[in-house]
């Protein structure tokens, strides 16, 4: 009964605050300024972990009563924040990703390479559960790459989803008249079957967008023809057969990557390891998943999302679709 009447008192503060008088932020969020929090060391010289969690894309993700910022967004501006810092000396990401689409994997790619030419610090990753797809290909300007021994990696290939309704149009007699100029003017159209000259036009954009995909990995990592081949078909890769084919360079826990990433950097044992939050957690640790553009946001008590398989828009992307979460 209680915890009744204290959500309505909720409510009404929020109604009260929206008709008028000062602006009262019940949670952090975008709106709100990196700060710099240290998770362990008491050196002069510091260790950026910036976390890659969830899937990779340029759009705000919806929170209850909070701004947000899109995981691209995120990182960019955490790094941005580490370019000014001259005691950073290495960053590292804590990556535990399906992959996003293209775009904004490639962004992120860019993003991270400009950063480590501009500023001369070291990049690590460190791969959790999942770094498939476009969490890989994020991950190639690395110096360092380690998986965790469970790691699920790989997934060098590209997938394009488009949603089609003919069938279910003709079954209720609904029809769409289209007026074009151009031939291919609604190729990809859901509303009817494509041509084949539309499906080899498609194919055509995936397969060089793949070959982008595979040209990177061939400058970053080198790989011989036998793992070129293995890695060419798309399928994922636990730990150890990862590092077989040089797509990863260590298998390691998080803990022993950041040691290693202190080692290649320069960086005494002691150098602190810090990160950029919104919020202050008590007892924090290299594992706390929040990240600057979530963190302190209340969740609803009953979550009425839809699972991410079912509302991925029309487009390309560098995504393992055996990981999209489907509870959310």
């Amino acid at each position: 009964m209680q915890r009744h009447y204290l959500v309505i008192a909720l409510f009404v503060l929020i109604f009260v605050t929206a008709c008028g008088g000062p602006r009262v932020k019940l949670f952090s969020d975008a709106g709100d300024p990196l700060k710099e929090y240290t998770l362990e060391g008491k050196g002069s010289d510091k260790i950026l972990l910036i976390p890659v969690h969830g899937m990779i894309t340029d759009t705000p993700k919806e929170r209850f009563l909070a701004q947000s910022q899109s995981m691209v967004e995120n990182v960019v501006s955490q790094l941005r924040k580490a370019e000014k810092d001259d005691r950073i000396k290495a960053v590292l990401f804590e990556i535990n990703s399906p992959g996003g689409t293209i775009t904004a994997s490639d962004i992120l790619y860019h993003e991270i390479s400009s950063f480590k030419e501009r500023t001369g610090k070291k990049i690590t990753v460190s791969m959790l559960d999942i770094a498939t797809s476009g969490a890989y290909y994020v991950s190639l300007p690395a110096d360092l790459i380690t998986a965790h021994p469970t790691t699920v990696t790989g997934s060098v290939g590209v997938l394009f989803l488009q949603p089609k309704i003919a069938g279910l149009m003709e079954k209720i007699g609904f029809s769409v008249d289209v007026k074009k100029f151009g031939k291919n003017k609604d190729m990809g159209t859901p509303f009817r079957e494509s041509s084949e000259e539309e499906q080899r036009l498609l194919q055509k954009l995936v397969d060089d967008m793949g070959e982008r995909f595979m040209r990177l990995v061939q400058k970053h990592r080198k790989p011989d023809q036998h793992a070129l081949t293995e890695i060419s078909t798309a399928r994922i890769f636990l730990a150890d057969e990862a590092l077989k084919l040089g797509l990863v360079d260590k298998v390691y826990y998080l803990s022993d990557a950041m040691r290693e990433s202190k080692q290649l950097a320069g960086l005494s044992a002691d150098a602190r390891v810090v990160v950029y939050r919104r919020t202050e957690f008590p007892d924090d640790t290299y594992y706390n998943t929040s990240t600057a553009a979530s963190e302190g946001v209340n969740v609803p008590a009953v979550n009425i999302e839809l699972p991410e398989m079912l509302v991925l828009k029309t487009g390309f992307y560098y995504l393992w679709p055996g990981a999209v979460s489907v509870d959310r």
